[in-house]
């Protein structure tokens, strides 16, 4: 599949705007409106697996496996660097369990013994437990016939948001997998089969689309309107459609340094938070203010997310897909 180049635009920007999310919180300040890039990566997710299934039929354990080579490697490592830091001392305010590590390592929504809420030892990990729940529905609907497979899928997800409006679970996972932020993938899967199908609005209407949900995004920050996956979803089903329709008429530049950082969003918002701690710690007995700790702590974020994109990501992703290709060619014939 050819590279979206939009698509790579929004991905660096979401991974900006939780690293400044980030930034400012630890500094003191707050951007709350940073975290909504959360929303924006469900809805590309959905989008590039149910554009990538289509153009290129995978069966269900392929498409699994090559997801957790693809998401889990690098997230063992911060998480297992996490663990370390807390066993040594230098998160005083972290408290580890055996089945809150356990938990962390599978994916699987655990309360944190520090302070109760459904997060892994590393905290932004917590969106990479929907992300995997979204991978198994997913690849079960590989099982279906494929005039059939969306509609399951929007069945299956619409089900557990049902469930979860009627029952309230208390218990972690189902009080995970119920939140209506799961349709957001749901609603990039739609997208991604509209713009298949070249059902996607003109270049001005995209063009609208993108600026209209920029300043919804700006209007949630400034006026403190309520901030969650019903305000923001729609806002990033928006943004993800207009620059999939400016993008296919033609009206989108190339702008690699964008591209890059969209390469690298994974690593940057797996890896930035131990950057800002460091910054954190190191200014706090400072004059420095605020508003410039935490542009030093973003900045310094995004740059150990870029280090790490090249030092760690890619080196294993070519390492496992060099295994993998290996182990699915066949062997040679003997004479």
């Amino acid at each position: 599949m050819k590279t979206l180049y939009g698509i790579q635009y929004l991905r660096a920007f979401a991974a900006l705007a939780v690293v400044l999310f980030h930034a400012a919180e630890r500094s003191g300040g707050h951007f709350r409106i940073g975290a909504a890039g959360v929303d924006i990566f469900f809805v590309i997710s959905g989008f590039i697996m149910w554009t990538m299934s289509e153009r290129r039929p995978v069966t269900p354990l392929q498409f699994l496996v090559d997801r957790i080579q693809r998401i889990a490697p690098s997230y063992w490592i911060v998480t297992a660097i996490m663990i370390g830091g807390a066993i040594v001392g230098l998160f005083p305010n972290m408290r580890l369990t055996a089945a809150h590590i356990a938990g962390s390592l599978l994916f699987v929504p655990v309360r944190s013994p520090s302070n109760g809420e459904i997060w892994p030892v590393l905290v932004q990990g917590w969106t990479l437990n929907f992300e995997m729940f979204f991978y198994a529905i997913f690849a079960i609907c590989l099982l279906l016939p494929r005039r059939l497979r969306l509609f399951g899928m929007i069945a299956i997800f619409a089900a557990f948001v049902v469930i979860g409006g009627i029952a309230n679970p208390q218990s972690a996972v189902l009080a995970t997998y119920t939140r209506t932020i799961i349709l957001e993938f749901v609603a990039g899967a739609v997208l991604g089969q509209l713009w298949l199908k070249g059902y996607v609005p003109s270049a001005s209407i995209g063009l609208a689309l993108a600026i209209a949900s920029i300043c919804g995004f700006a209007a949630i920050e400034i006026f403190s309107i309520q901030f969650d996956e019903t305000t923001c979803g729609p806002l990033a089903i928006a943004l993800v459609l207009g620059m999939v329709s400016i993008e296919r008429n033609g009206k989108l530049p190339q702008m690699p340094p964008l591209t890059y950082l969209g390469n690298a969003s994974y690593s940057i918002y797996l890896w930035h938070t131990l950057a800002i701690s460091v910054v954190v710690k190191l200014v706090a007995s400072t004059p420095i203010p605020d508003d410039v700790s935490a542009f030093i702590g973003a900045i310094a974020g995004t740059l150990l997310g870029i280090c790490a994109y090249e030092a760690v990501e890619k080196p294993l992703r070519n390492l496992l897909r060099n295994v993998s290709w290996r182990r699915a060619r066949p062997a040679p014939s003997r004479a």
